[in-house]
């Protein structure tokens, strides 16, 4: 992967965090800097899932994409919501 390649995986897991912070119903207990490492995190992981099943790569808008993305990311601010939580 070329830095160029990781500088735009880095501002799409932003909004990804962002966008998957908006999508838990309440209010959370992280920090943004942990819903921009989510968000990070679940774009990596959601491009490769997407690749997987062949939806990665298709004209115009991956919509799938964007949704298995951000569906990733609303669930780990759910579940760091919840280890926040519990310590």
């Amino acid at each position: 992967m070329e830095i160029s390649g990781i500088i735009s995986a880095i501002v799409i897991g932003i909004v990804i965090g962002v966008l998957g912070r908006l999508v838990v119903p309440g209010r959370q207990r992280i920090g943004v800097l942990w819903t921009i490492a989510v968000g990070i995190v679940a774009a990596f992981i959601g491009t490769g899932i997407a690749a997987a099943f062949g939806v990665a790569d298709t004209k115009g808008v991956d919509w799938i994409e964007w949704i298995i993305q951000i569906v990733l990311a609303g669930v780990g601010v759910a579940a760091l919501d919840r280890i926040k939580a519990r310590g």
